[in-house]
């Protein structure tokens, strides 16, 4: 058997949404599916058994944060990810190729990996193709990630821009990499550095180049491991909002006959309308017999656009991060308990919902109350919920394609469908 199959059971009528079957070693999970983010092995505040009964079926894992801290040689002598986290489904992980770019201290780039300072204790770390399928290989996830090189978004707010003109300096003098490893915004453009300038289609080609090269090596090193039997290795389409980089870097990257493919470079700041421009465009290019992951979208309306454009999988912090800081997702919005309004409201955070929180009785009042004494109990709450309310989208979505169910859909999830579908 393939390390990984993908059946695909239904293409929808009027839309390219798909619905199917993806089978791994430790089990199957349905598309569209969206994986919680358990980054150094866990999803935070959450125990397994708490995330599963959310309704997730696949979780992800960070091989840059688990590289570092506890070490992927600790976690494969003591079994690997899956007995390490307590955790019998599917689990992916990334490749720290974005974690390098967006976190890390950068002495060297080139096209033979990054050396940079560890964020934990300034350490010099060098992490190359090789280097990431070697720890991907040893934490033993279903689905690993071709290592590959993000480019940031075309815009930089003021701080933004003058760390970027200090960073300028460290990185390779092949092309201007411009604020490359910086998290960015669009809440300001950078000079010189927007969508349409020199410097910034610059930097998307340099780095389409540099990952389509890693790519050669992780195909080159997984496969002469043997590893391909247990372990999926997914490639990753760049691009920018280029879209004819996009468009040139699918060809290049499916050239690689890999079990699945992902589309990434559209969560380090671009609005949801440069999102759904690239997704729009990007996912019906990728091949109809392979899963398809959009890599770390996003919020509900970003999640309903890209499976209508041809998405199967997804990841996103949002729920648990938003859910720590006392932010709710609801089907028609959001709310934000800290906020007064909540201080001696009776009612649940959603009527209706089926989670721990809402089940549980636990008033917004008193999940505000919790979030004032910083008690650690509203975020777990609350972060229970956000999960929930995530996977309760997705059976819908799922339940929309099977049963031809948009206008449902819409009518249920307002805040995921603005503007409905016409």
């Amino acid at each position: 058997m393939p390390a990984l199959t993908y059946k695909l059971l239904k293409t929808d009528a009027c839309s390219n949404a798909r619905l199917g079957t993806v089978h791994t070693p430790h089990g199957s999970f349905e598309t569209p599916a969206f994986m919680p983010v358990g980054t150094q092995a866990t999803v935070k505040g959450l125990l397994p058994g708490q995330v599963a009964d959310t309704g997730a079926q696949i979780l992800l894992g960070n091989t840059y944060h688990l590289m570092l801290r506890p070490g992927s040689e600790l976690i494969a002598e003591l079994g690997g990810l899956h007995v390490f986290m307590r955790w019998d489904k599917p689990i992916l992980t990334d490749s720290g190729g974005f974690q390098v770019f967006s976190l890390g201290d950068i002495n060297r780039i080139n096209d033979d990996g990054v050396s940079f300072k560890s964020h934990l204790d300034g350490s010099t770390i060098e992490l190359t193709p090789q280097r990431s399928m070697q720890v991907q290989h040893e934490l033993g996830s279903d689905i690993i990630m071709a290592f590959d090189d993000c480019p940031p978004a075309a815009t930089l707010n003021d701080h933004q821009q003058q760390r970027a003109k200090q960073f300028g300096s460290n990185v390779s003098t092949r092309a201007p990499h411009l604020h490359a490893g910086l998290k960015t915004t669009n809440e300001a453009s950078h000079e010189n550095a927007g969508p349409d300038s020199v410097a910034y289609r610059e930097r998307v080609k340099v780095a389409n180049e540099r990952t389509l090269r890693w790519l050669d090596a992780c195909v080159k090193y997984h496969r002469g491991s043997g590893r391909d039997a247990d372990q999926a290795l997914f490639g990753i389409v760049q691009g920018g909002t280029d879209l004819d980089q996009r468009t040139a870097c699918v060809e290049a990257v499916c050239a690689h006959d890999l079990p699945g493919y992902a589309i990434g470079g559209v969560a380090v700041g671009e609005g949801p309308d440069e999102i759904k421009s690239v997704v729009e465009h990007t996912a019906p290019l990728l091949p109809d017999d392979r899963p398809r992951y959009l890599m770390g979208v996003g919020y509900p309306a970003d999640l309903v656009t890209a499976v209508r454009a041809g998405v199967d999988m997804f990841d996103c912090v949002l729920p648990s991060r938003n859910g720590r800081n006392g932010f709710a997702f609801l089907p028609d919005g959001s709310i934000r308990l800290k906020n007064a309004t909540h201080r001696d409201d009776p009612a649940p955070i959603e009527a209706g919902c089926d989670c721990v929180a809402c089940v549980g009785g636990f008033s917004r009042a008193y999940l505000r109350h919790l979030f004032m004494a910083d008690e650690m109990l509203g975020p777990i709450l609350v972060s229970l919920h956000n999960q929930r309310l995530y996977q309760r989208l997705m059976l819908d979505i799922r339940t929309a394609i099977r049963d031809d169910a948009w206008l449902a859909l819409a009518e249920r999830w307002p805040a995921a469908c603005p503007g409905g579908f016409a």
